[in-house]
Formats: structure tokens, C-alpha cells, sequence
């Protein structure tokens, strides 16, 4: 069975070690963890101290333990609950797409983000579950907060191959009835298709008191369009169609269309208050997840 150095280096596991990803709005879990609660009456008894990350509030340090130790310790209190993350993997055809300038393709770095969100999850006793899909669910892991647990997250991971067309849209639609407790719902895609019917299904999410976070992942050629001689362009997810055209003819047009596409998703997640992070393949997911998880504590 794959391990988790079969995708993440040690260097990606100590630049992420630190962090934490906190839900900002209430989840249900079952046991104590870093999140707020829906559920009134729970007791305010102290539970357990934690290192302390930069970003936690000075209030919760307990100065007699730095006293003791000199090390800054958290004081956790049972009224904070985990929380239930499901991650969905794109794994159609247009995640295949990785260049010619040597980057990991955008699935593979889709997954290895995934692998360091699910082992960042763990690590704070949180349930993570995994989708894979592309036209449908391909699989479907429920989440689980056990330790353990990271292998068969890792294995799924490992398993998966883009392939086929996209339809994440109707992939959420199935999904909300599956999910029975509001939590994190993370979405890891490049996020082609219609705008108006992702954001619909993400809609749908939100009713359903679920938080959303999408990571768009984009390779550095969709945005910048570098072609300038003749280019064969072929379809990543319908294999006969294919078309021979000159770039400069329609660069301008297609950049138009990406920043039209691209602002419609920011305008549309920001209505349904769902964090859009464009992430390129060109950035190391490991900073890159950094930057965002310490935007994010800041915002919090």
C-alpha cells in the first residue's frame, strides 16, 4: 500500500506540519477538536493543552505552563467539536493537462494537495473522506478520523487517473444527500464547464449548511495562452476531436473568455461566501497551501 512519502517529500511535510485548516463556520463532530459547535450545552471544561500556532488568540495561552516550560501551550476547552472534511479529487480528462515546461500535470498536483490536506486533517483529529470523479462519483471514501485511516486516503489517491469528461456539477447534486452532518466540503478541480451550473450545485451545498473551499487549479498555458506558431490543440476528454489553428488569431478571444469565465466564479462563490483559491501548477503546493491556511487564520 502507498505511503504518504510516496507523494508528499519530507520537505512538503515540514512546511505544512504547523499549519492547521479551521472550519469558519459551525460543524458537528464527535469528538474535541479545533471547531466551533452547533450544539448548545456543552460543557466549558478544560480538555487538553496544544502547542500554539501563530495566528491562535493570546487569551487562550496558559502562562502558567510557559512559566514551567518556557513554550507557549493553547488550553482547549470540550465545547470545541472536529470536523468532517470531504475532499473531491477532479480526475477527468482536462486534469491531464500538464504542459511542456516539466510541471506536474494538474491532477497530479490536484492529488498531492489532497495528500497534504488529509494528512493536515488527521493530524487535528478530524474526519476525511475523498470523492474521486469525473463524470460521476468513480469513489467514494466516507470520512473517518482514526489514524490509520491516512493509508486507505493515500491508496485511493494513488489509484486514481484522469480520464473521461467533467460533470462536477451533477457530482455535487449526488453528494449532498450522502453527507448527513454539515462539515467541510473541499473541492479540488480545474472547474471547467458551465459557471451557472457549478454554481448552482455549490448553492446546494451552502443550503445545506455545508462550508465550501475550492481550489481551481490551473496550468500556467491556460492563462498566459504562449502558443505563437501553428498548434495542434487535442481534446483531453473527447478523444476524436482535435483542431490545427494559429494561435495569434485567437489568443486575444480566448484570454477574453477565461477572464469572463474566471470572474463569474469569483463573483458567484463570493455571493454564496465560498472561498475560490486559484492555485497554478507552476506554485509548490506546499506554499501555496501555506499562503492560503495563513490567509485564512488571519481572516478567521
Amino acid at each position: 500500500m502507498p505511503s504518504l512519502s510516496s507523494l508528499l517529500t519530507p520537505e512538503d511535510v515540514r512546511r505544512i506540519a504547523r499549519l492547521q485548516v479551521l472550519a469558519r463556520t459551525v460543524v458537528e463532530g464527535f469528538c474535541s477538536g479545533l471547531h466551533r459547535s452547533p450544539h448548545k450545552g456543552f460543557s466549558v471544561e478544560f480538555r487538553q493543552h496544544r502547542p500554539y500556532v501563530h495566528g491562535d488568540e493570546i487569551r487562550y495561552l496558559d502562562w502558567k505552563v510557559y512559566g514551567k516550560s518556557d513554550r507557549f501551550y493553547v488550553r482547549e476547552y470540550e465545547e470545541e467539536t472536529n470536523v468532517r472534511a470531504t475532499i473531491l479529487l477532479d480526475a477527468s480528462g482536462s486534469m491531464a493537462y500538464g504542459g511542456d515546461g516539466g510541471r506536474l500535470a494538474k491532477h497530479a498536483y490536484a492529488v498531492r494537495l489532497a495528500a497534504c490536506l488529509a494528512y493536515l486533517m488527521l493530524q487535528q483529529a478530524d474526519g476525511v473522506g475523498l470523492v474521486v470523479f469525473d463524470t460521476k462519483m468513480r469513489e467514494y471514501v466516507p470520512p473517518r478520523a482514526r489514524p490509520g485511516h491516512l493509508h486507505v486516503l493515500i491508496d485511493a489517491l494513488s489509484r486514481s487517473a484522469p480520464g473521461g469528461e467533467t460533470e462536477l456539477a451533477g457530482v455535487v447534486h449526488d453528494l449532498v444527500p450522502r453527507i448527513h452532518r454539515r462539515g467541510l466540503l473541499i473541492i479540488l478541480s480545474d472547474c471547467f464547464g458551465r459557471a451557472t451550473d457549478l454554481l448552482a450545485a455549490l448553492a446546494h451545498l451552502r443550503h445545506a449548511r455545508h462550508e465550501v473551499l475550492v481550489f481551481q487549479i490551473w496550468d500556467r498555458d491556460e492563462l498566459d495562452f504562449p502558443f505563437r506558431s501553428w498548434t495542434r490543440f487535442d481534446s483531453l476528454e473527447t478523444a476524436a476531436e482535435r483542431h490545427l489553428v494559429d494561435p495569434a488569431q485567437l489568443r486575444q478571444a480566448y484570454l477574453a473568455k477565461v477572464e469572463a469565465f474566471r470572474e463569474e466564479l469569483r463573483r458567484g462563490c463570493g455571493r454564496h461566501r465560498i472561498d475560490l483559491v486559484p492555485l497554478v501548477t507552476d506554485q509548490p503546493y506546499a506554499d501555496a497551501l501555506a499562503s492560503y491556511l495563513t490567509l485564512r487564520r488571519k481572516r478567521a
